[in-house]
């Protein structure tokens, strides 16, 4: 008698089998973004998803929020402001995805005050293979910081540029009721207050930055370190050279600590 020949496995019987599994783990995954039957909730992604940052921006120092809606740079300067207002390595790639997304408090109120050294202990803590590695990640943050800052200054620069328009058109425009000057009045200070907001965030994230390096150079020295410095560097020229119109925060103290 010839050996039984056991029969080979059905291939369709694998592709659906990992169907059904790839179809579980959707449904798994997409419960995480809060949304009925593995959909996005529809308050979390929208196209005015960013505009609460001007909402917290006039509220953080006592203004009103403007009842216009956004216009298209507005609504972009919002959604640039996003990624330099929170903090660098705050948040693990797929927590961004799938809907782990949480407002940050204006720098006018937040509690406790900013802690320089925060980002810097947790990029010495977290595990890495090597001291390279964390050069790595700090030059790479600092460069994904000055990547996404070219476009939002150019965006901020139009969106200034509008408002003096804006304000200008004031004195002329007939019958305007109170409402109506409020309303402009606060969208102004809503853009100022942003621009002031990310350029506050680049300050301080230029000073985690440098405190970071120095931990990095008395732990390990390494030629790359001159890298890093200069990135740095040109974070604070840029910071610095942010064009920043009057608002009701101008001036501001910057409080920090360590």
């Amino acid at each position: 008698m010839g050996a039984i020949r056991h029969p080979a496995p059905v291939r369709g019987d694998r592709v659906r089998s990992m169907a059904i599994l790839f179809a579980l783990l959707g449904v798994s995954l997409g419960g995480c973004a809060g949304g009925d039957f593995g959909r996005t909730r529809g308050d979390f992604v929208n196209d005015d998803m960013h505009r609460w940052i001007g909402i917290e921006a006039t509220g953080s120092v006592g203004a009103r929020a403007s009842d216009f809606q956004l216009t298209d740079d507005e609504r972009s300067l919002r959604d640039m402001a996003y990624p330099l207002i929170e903090p660098p390595r705050s948040r693990q790639a797929w927590k961004t995805v799938f809907g782990d997304y949480q407002p940050i408090a204006a720098p006018w109120r937040q509690s406790p005050p900013f802690d320089r050294t925060a980002y810097g202990k947790m990029l010495v803590d977290e595990p890495h293979r090597s001291h390279a590695s964390r050069y790595a990640a700090l030059n790479e943050d600092i460069r994904n910081d000055l990547t996404r800052f070219e476009p939002f200054k150019f965006t901020a620069m139009r969106v200034v540029e509008m408002d003096r328009k804006r304000a200008a058109a004031l004195k002329y425009i007939s019958d305007l009721s109170p409402r109506e000057r409020a309303d402009a009045i606060g969208r102004m200070e809503e853009n100022a207050l942003i621009i002031q907001w990310v350029q506050q965030c680049l300050h301080r994230r230029a000073s985690s930055y440098r405190w970071a390096l120095e931990r990095l150079v008395i732990m390990a020295p390494d030629t790359v370190a001159a890298d890093a410095d200069r990135l740095i560097a040109e974070l604070e020229v840029q910071a610095a050279n942010l064009a920043i119109p009057a608002g009701p925060a101008k001036g501001h103290v910057l409080v920090s600590k360590g």
